[in-house]
């Protein structure tokens, strides 16, 4: 019997620390350098705002062509030019002069951004090692989870001593003298694309077509959509939402700050226990912890006394859930879709995924009202969430009736 291969530790270590200077200096970056763009460029929020947005959407709508490339055992090409040109318009950025030069690199940051974030990471690692790549999945998210702990300080401090201008030049050099080459070392040997055509019982070739007209596709896809709008609505508020329901300027800043730390204990959990359980209950579980810390939520108000811990209660089951649906979301259509088209696949949910990125914070906005605050917004995430988990639990029942029907 072949032995099934491990995933490489050192290529798994050098890809996650590319994720950790990736995700810091650039996803990251935008919220630090908005206010001072504004001023020097005269900017309202709006227009500032909306670089940010064509980002995502450009990410989006390349994410499916990355994906084919690097299917077709183009990784390397794909990340480390990815990395250059994540490099060339942080230099570009500090030079702008105008709002259609900051709008053009922010649309080169987000073509940047669909080749070397997680998407393509994860694509990477499951190809090179599909027998084990939940468990590089995992590693890597560990020192991208970090990212904000490190880069938002950081950033913050070069900013403070040169300027915002030299600090993203500082920035483009981690990826111009870091990245681009981890990418251009650790990448090389890519796997030989998958050419063989699978058959359905009666003969049929399984293009990828075939599986994105699956029933688990397109319940993976809605999985995913529905869980990150959940994910990305209640950063952009949580502040205003914890301010509203009476907490102390302490804890206004402290509940958002220790979730990106409990994210990432919550991945170390993962990491250590998750051979001790069956990994498809892992993962109806883990999604879990989304609706029930909303319901801690929603149930904080109803008590002065409790409500603190409500909140903790809160934090704790939306952190760990939040740091471990990263991976269930990363290996998801591997699991129970295909793994040999994974980043075509995956790739195919880039532009809902942009559409919901920039749909939910400004949806949870416009429920927001002065009489019942947040309350409406909150519900709709539950409500979003519960069928999410649904989604996912067909998912992974169809998924697995088919391969106990074709044993």
């Amino acid at each position: 019997m072949k032995t099934p291969v491990q995933h490489d530790g050192r290529l798994v270590g050098w890809l996650s620390l590319a994720q950790l200077i990736s995700w810091g200096s650039v996803f990251y970056t935008f919220s630090l350098v908005m206010e001072p763009v504004e001023l020097e460029l005269g900017l309202s929020r709006a227009q500032s705002s909306l670089a940010f947005s064509l980002a995502l959407l450009v990410e989006g709508l390349l994410a499916y062509p990355v994906g084919r490339w690097i299917d077709r055992g183009h990784e390397r090409v794909v990340m480390t030019a990815g990395s250059v040109l994540a490099g060339v318009c942080l230099v570009l950025h500090g030079h702008v002069t105008g709002v259609i030069g900051f709008y053009c690199v922010w649309a080169g940051l987000g073509a940047a951004m669909a080749a070397i974030l997680y998407s393509p990471a994860f694509a990477v690692v499951t190809r090179r090692f599909p027998n084990d790549f939940r468990r590089a999945i995992i590693t890597m998210t560990f020192l991208g989870g970090l990212a904000s702990t490190v880069f938002i300080p950081l950033t913050a401090w070069l900013m403070a001593t040169w300027g915002w201008r030299h600090a993203l030049f500082s920035l483009a050099a981690l990826h111009l003298l870091v990245c681009a080459p981890l990418h251009a070392l650790t990448l090389r040997g890519a796997p030989r694309p998958f050419t063989s055509v699978p058959s359905d019982a009666r003969g049929a070739p399984k293009g990828v077509a075939h599986f994105i007209l699956s029933a688990p596709f397109l319940l993976i896809g809605v999985f995913v959509v529905l869980m990150m709008a959940v994910t990305v609505a209640l950063p952009a508020h949580m502040v205003s939402l914890l301010r509203e329901n009476g907490m102390s300027e302490t804890w206004v800043i402290a509940i958002p700050a220790s979730i990106g730390v409990i994210q990432v204990l919550g991945r170390l959990l993962l990491y250590f226990f998750e051979h001790h359980f069956d990994l498809h209950l892992a993962n109806r579980l883990i999604p879990c912890l989304i609706p029930l810390g909303l319901i801690a939520l929603l149930v904080a108000p109803l008590s002065a006394e409790g409500q603190i811990w409500a909140v903790i209660l809160f934090v704790a089951l939306y952190g760990m859930g939040n740091g471990m649906l990263t991976i269930v979301k990363g290996t998801a259509m591997a699991q129970y879709v295909n793994r040999d088209h994974v980043a075509t696949l995956n790739g195919a949910l880039g532009v809902p995924l942009a559409l919901a990125r920039a749909a939910a914070p400004i949806s949870l906005g416009l429920l927001w009202t002065s009489e019942v605050g947040y309350t409406r917004g909150v519900w709709l995430l539950l409500v979003l969430s519960l069928v999410g988990v649904g989604a996912l639990m067909l998912a992974q029942r169809l998924s697995l009736a088919r391969r106990l029907g074709s044993a």
